[in-house]
């Protein structure tokens, strides 16, 4: 009786952790989005995570001859693109993300994460303007 419980014991022990996995760690989907980098902050009470918002313009409307924007909302782990990110608010950018089935705190309040950022508007700092 006591091997059953114990082997009950393990079998359930693997079912959580399987199913944690699964829940919180499993990559559902990769992509690249394009657009607008909307806001990018860093927030939260505990877990501080980087949070922004991408505009994606171009997209069909119901109504006709009407366009929407799409938004895509997004977390940010590494700081080294966060950094890259916070220099190109409102700018055009193309990311790469994975897609978690859910979100978890320390990683972020959005189920995608974005990876790396694969191309950028660089703002110059010495570009004049053209009447000037």
């Amino acid at each position: 009786m006591k091997k059953i419980i114990r082997y009950g014991i393990l079998i359930l022990i693997l079912v959580i952790c399987v199913s944690f996995w699964w829940r919180y760690y499993f990559v559902f989907g990769e992509g690249v989005k394009a657009g607008n980098l909307n806001f990018f902050v860093k927030k939260g009470m505990i877990f501080k995570t980087y949070e922004g918002r991408l505009i994606q313009d171009g997209f069909k409307s119901n109504t006709q001859g009407a366009m929407q924007s799409n938004e895509f909302e997004f977390s940010v782990i590494d700081e080294n693109i966060a950094a890259i990110l916070e220099r190109n608010s409102g700018k055009q950018v193309e990311l790469r993300y994975k897609e978690y089935l859910n979100p978890i705190f320390w990683r972020g309040m959005s189920e995608y994460v974005v990876t790396e950022v694969l191309k950028s508007e660089e703002g110059t700092k010495n570009n004049k303007l053209p009447y000037q």
